[in-house]
């Protein structure tokens, strides 16, 4: 008897099963009280659907459970994006628990479509994009925690990452700095080794001493998902994501490669640093003390280019003066990025990302995460940036990297909501900082008023590729042992023990640097974990650190 697929009237099951979806299949998961409705003769047909080992295999059923999906997810995720937006622009504990609520019902929704997705045996289906959306739906990552469990992590997540947003250093009762803009800038303007050690150490001891307990349950419900997804722990569901089975051994061998470059760079910069602070800061033939380096976790250097700049009196590509003598503010910065790229055939900003962004820190005493992020709220017209932006060439930068990511999302912003990412994890980071690296160059500072002139000559030109890698060359073993030191946390290669101690034996051995205090005092002590960068705290699939690795590898091939 052949196939046939009977009309479905109606139905307000659990998939929401709009009139126009002509199969009994919906009703046979979602709804077993609806299904029984249907005669025999009804029923019997769907078994024509499905192969020797219980699966679905008609492609074109696969292709509505799909349209479906596509619909319900633009509301449910936008929903949640909103509620994130909110929490992360004022965090509050209201705030809060309206984004963990939003979270569970995304997860939700992930859990029954990625179940159903499952249930289809691809094998014989024509349409590559449908084979792949199905498998990516059928990893349910964390939807696949008991609601208990997800609850948890969400709130771990959560409570993690308001500690970094919200952390302070005291210099006394009534000044207390927090890290954007205060100790940041500090750590970038500062040559004094006394004050960096304040800033570093105070931030660290006012973020770190509470992570432990909390990271080390992160990491067991994080396990406990990937597990669930078929995956041996979270470092390899993280690696997946790259769908290269030799992935490890070629990050090495390109970090082998790398890495005479890169020693090069910090034997000058110690060098710099030595004529600095002399010999009882710096041992030239030793590791850099981590707080020198114009950065909180030292991962790019470009803020101590005046300490180490090859020719002084040579052109130096720096924009900040200018800005900020020509009163740039925020707003200018992000409309200079939208007329660059239009001005090379890309999209303008939608009005949506003009009226909702977050462009500066707001002066209203709202807490917010300062974190520079891109947001698309998959409703295919509202974008975002939440930047906490101050007037400097850096800021400037990153403000087209933003940018660039906004044009990835508006490019893509009609494919199946499973298809609006990267290509892969490195390459929505590689587009968005491809898109940057045109505007730090003499020339194109030059064409928008903020160099007087571009000297064309060895001097000048050594001056910029010095910028460069201070910026991208000191970044990349970085990088590479931060989701190492992660990989190796999930896998149990390092204990909660080790943690600090595993960690500074990564950046001894990739970066060079040490901590600015000794060793065995912090070995011994109950706030062993508080070195730790906080920024390991960032650790879901979003936040890989190995993405902007690579992206610093992709942009110059």
């Amino acid at each position: 008897m052949p196939c046939a697929r009977p009309k479905i009237v109606g139905h307000s099951g659990a998939l929401e099963v709009k009139n126009d979806i002509n199969t009994v299949w919906f009703l046979a998961q979602t709804d077993r009280f609806a299904y029984n409705a249907f005669s025999e003769n009804e029923q019997n047909s769907f078994s024509c659907f499905l192969n020797a080992s219980g699966k679905i295999t008609d492609e074109m059923l696969a292709k509505q459970f799909l349209e479906q999906y596509n619909s319900t997810a633009e509301e449910v995720w936008n929903a949640y994006t909103e509620a994130s937006w909110t929490y992360n622009t004022d965090i509050t504990e209201a705030n809060k628990e309206i984004m963990l609520q939003k979270n569970l019902e995304m997860a939700n929704h992930t859990k029954i479509y990625g179940l159903e997705a499952r249930k289809f045996d691809t094998s014989d289906f024509q349409d590559e994009s449908v084979k792949r959306i199905l498998t990516k739906l059928s990893d349910l990552e964390r939807a696949a925690l008991s609601e208990d469990d997800l609850i948890e992590y969400n709130n771990l997540l959560a409570s993690m990452e308001t500690l970094y947003s919200v952390a302070t250093v005291c210099k006394d009762q009534s000044t207390c700095l927090p890290l954007d803009p205060d100790l940041n800038k500090i750590m970038a303007e500062s040559r004094d080794y006394d004050e960096l050690l304040f800033a570093w150490l105070g931030w660290r001891n006012a973020s770190g001493r509470e992570l432990r307990s909390s990271y080390k349950r992160y990491v067991e419900l994080a396990n406990l998902a990937a597990k669930s997804n078929g995956h041996t722990d979270n470092g390899a569901f993280w690696r997946s994501l790259y769908e290269t089975p030799t992935f490890e051994e070629d990050l090495e061998a390109l970090w082998k490669d790398l890495e005479p470059l890169y020693l090069n760079v910090h034997a000058y910069v110690r060098r710099a640093l030595y004529k600095k602070y002399g010999p009882e800061r710096i041992n030239l033939k030793g590791p850099i003390p981590a707080h020198l380096l114009g950065n909180m976790w030292a991962q790019t250097w470009s803020a101590i280019m005046d300490l180490v700049i090859p020719y002084p009196d040579a052109t130096q590509v720096d924009a900040t003066p200018a800005m900020i003598a020509q009163g740039w503010d925020p707003k200018r910065m992000f409309q200079e990025s939208d007329r660059f790229f239009t001005s090379i055939g890309l999209l303008p900003m939608p009005p949506e990302f003009w009226n909702k962004s977050m462009l500066e820190k707001p002066k209203d005493g709202r807490e917010v995460v300062c974190h520079a992020s891109a947001w698309d709220f998959y409703n295919r017209k509202d974008f975002r940036i939440k930047q906490c932006t101050v007037v400097t060439m850096d800021d400037l930068i990153t403000v087209h990297h933003e940018m660039g990511h906004v044009q990835y999302f508006l490019q893509y912003k009609d494919q199946p909501i499973s298809f609006r990412d990267g290509a892969n994890p490195g390459f929505h980071e590689a587009i968005g900082d491809v898109l940057a690296l045109s505007v730090s160059t003499p020339k194109h500072l030059q064409s928008i008023g903020l160099l007087d002139k571009v000297e064309d000559n060895k001097e000048s030109t050594i001056n910029f590729l010095m910028s460069m890698a201070l910026d991208k060359i000191a970044f990349l073993p970085f990088g590479y042992l931060m989701d190492q030191w992660r990989w190796k946390v999930f896998d149990g290669r390092i204990s909660s023990s080790e943690y600090n101690k595993e960690w500074w034996n990564l950046r001894m051995k990739y970066q060079g640097l040490c901590p600015p205090v000794p060793c065995l005092r912090w070995s011994l002590s109950k706030g062993t974990h508080s070195i730790l960068t906080m920024q390991s705290i960032l650790f879901d699939k979003n936040h890989l650190f190995l993405k902007v690795y690579l992206l610093f590898l992709v942009k110059f091939v």
